[in-house]
């Protein structure tokens, strides 16, 4: 009593355009979505898009597809930059309610922030003794 084995049934999907193709690279170069919605919304499966998506993209797209790590590299970069003009606009904030005597950060600032402003001042009085 052997048992036959009935052959896996691959999932069909209707064939596309060449128009459709490049739309739907396209809409997942510049992000309006992924490759997994557009297999979906599509019906087609993700290894053709990414098959596309190397056979018709242009050296120029390409160029503009910026990778994961670049990405993060770059939003880094971005922090890393946002943080200094936040401390020193923080240590202006700080030496300038230290001339006038007058507590700004702590009427016009979020909590955390008037806190930091806080800790420099007294850093400040502390380093000019």
């Amino acid at each position: 009593m052997k048992e036959q084995k009935v052959p896996c049934r691959k999932k069909s999907y209707e064939k596309i355009g060449f128009d459709l193709k490049l739309l739907i690279i396209d809409q997942i170069q510049n992000g309006r979505i992924s490759i997994n919605y557009a297999a979906k919304k599509y019906n087609v499966s993700r290894s053709s898009i990414d098959y596309w998506l190397k056979k018709y993209s242009t050296l120029e797209q390409k160029k503009l597809g910026m990778s994961k790590k670049d990405e993060i590299k770059k939003l880094k970069e971005r922090i890393e930059e946002l943080e200094f003009v936040k401390d020193f606009q923080q240590d202006i904030i700080a030496d300038m309610e230290l001339i006038t005597g007058v507590d700004l950060s702590k009427k016009s600032l979020p909590k955390t922030l008037a806190d930091e402003i806080q800790k420099k001042k007294q850093n400040r009085l502390k380093e000019n003794g």
